[in-house]
């Protein structure tokens, strides 16, 4: 005789890892929440001072950089991969995030690695100020390998309607402000894992730590210095800086016949991003391409607003200075820099 116990999912055991991320989810929850812990769905009110609201919507996951940590046994900063990839995807165009929902699939149920892992999430989601309101976690015996687990995540966030961050006010002289990064956040770990031995992630590598700690380390989340940057007024557009890196998603806000140039030898890339490209033999190109290279954000402003907006940053714990400007261009993103000169 079989059950579903025998061919892989020991459902009693998921009830338990339920009660104990009660606390954990329950404590993202504020007065806007709706609904009950372990019910089929919750959701939360639309805050007050809205007329016309616009929820919207952005949905994203960990990446390979989840094998790197389940090595390493770094599983308590994930969380803040998947809400940070989530909620600045959100802030990029204005939208204030409200409410989060996680998917673990792990090819046997863990309850110590996935009660660590969703309170990272939980704790992510009390710093970019949204409730985490439901999740589902699943056993996938056969398919997924019994050690693995994948992480995605959904947000639903809200933006009064014609305050929509577009980029249609950007303007030719326009200031393009870069947002310290100061790491890898979760993007180009599929290089990543093929420059660097996974077999060698306690080996020293700067400050003190080991390459698996820098590796590992988890993302920054931007969404709330965001918002307060483009409640100043000054903001024109905003780009979340991730998988293709400055050139790949600083033209996303950019209107036909503007292009963005870029000066890279304005900020110095954090260690790991050189000692990528050294250890892999990656051109410079590959690099701005692949990483962030110390720039997780960017916001182009109005060049009368450049210290209203650096301040908004700073007062939220960012470092954010001018790195380009735009100007009338049929080439969305140019580089320039020593590593850019022909």
């Amino acid at each position: 005789m079989s059950s579903y116990r025998a061919a892989g999912v020991d459902i009693e055991a998921a009830d338990r890892f339920v009660g104990s991320i009660s606390d954990a989810v329950t404590k993202t929850w504020g007065i806007d929440t709706v609904g009950g812990f372990g019910g089929f769905a919750a959701g939360v009110r639309i805050p007050a001072g809205y007329t016309r609201p616009v929820l919207m919507m952005s949905t994203d996951g960990v990446g390979t950089k989840l094998e790197v940590a389940r090595r390493h046994d770094a599983l308590d900063g994930v969380g803040f991969d998947v809400v940070a990839m989530c909620v600045d995807d959100l802030a990029a165009v204005g939208a204030t995030p409200l409410a989060f929902t996680d998917y673990l699939a792990v090819g046997k149920l863990d309850p110590d690695r996935e009660e660590r892992i969703v309170r990272s999430i939980a704790a992510a989601c009390a710093t970019a100020g949204c409730a985490l309101v439901g999740g589902e976690t699943a056993e996938h015996p056969g398919v997924v390998a019994e050690h693995h687990v994948d992480i995605a995540g959904c947000v639903v966030g809200v933006v009064e309607q014609g305050h929509e961050v577009t980029g249609s006010n950007v303007r030719p002289g326009d200031v393009i402000l870069g947002i310290h990064s100061p790491n890898l956040r979760s993007n180009g770990f599929s290089l990543i894992r093929a420059i660097y031995d996974l077999d060698r992630l306690d080996e020293p590598f700067e400050d003190g730590r080991s390459l698996g700690d820098v590796l590992c380390e988890p993302s920054v989340i931007y969404a709330p210095a965001v918002l307060a940057a483009t409640a100043t007024g000054g903001v024109h557009g905003l780009a979340h800086i991730t998988g293709g890196g400055l050139p790949g998603n600083v033209g996303r806000t950019l209107p036909e016949g503007l292009g963005a140039v870029i000066d890279t030898d304005s900020w110095t890339p954090p260690y790991v991003f050189i000692e990528t490209a050294r250890r892999g033999s990656v051109p410079p190109a590959d690099m701005y391409a692949t990483f962030n290279m110390g720039v997780g954000f960017v916001a182009i402003v109005d060049p009368a607003s450049i210290e209203d907006v650096t301040e908004a940053f700073k007062r939220r714990g960012h470092v954010a200075q001018p790195i380009g400007h735009v100007e009338e261009s049929v080439v969305s993103v140019t580089l320039i820099g020593e590593d850019f000169k022909r």
